[in-house]
């Protein structure tokens, strides 16, 4: 049952880092390798988009 809940939040998680990189300002080519990061390795890869992937093309750096 742990497990369940476990991979749902993880499936949640990189629906929305995968939405959020489709939307974001960068090109088509690291667009396509930020979603193939997150979908081979789905733990480390959304991580990783975290802390130094894309961001959406509405809001600013900080």
């Amino acid at each position: 049952m742990e497990y369940g809940i476990v991979g749902l939040i993880v499936l949640i998680a990189d629906v929305y880092a995968i939405m959020q990189i489709i939307s974001s300002s960068a090109t088509t080519g690291a667009k396509i390798l930020w979603t193939l990061l997150v979908l081979v390795l789905p733990v480390l890869g959304f991580i990783i988009w975290y802390f130094a992937g894309p961001r959406s093309s509405g809001t600013a750096s900080v």
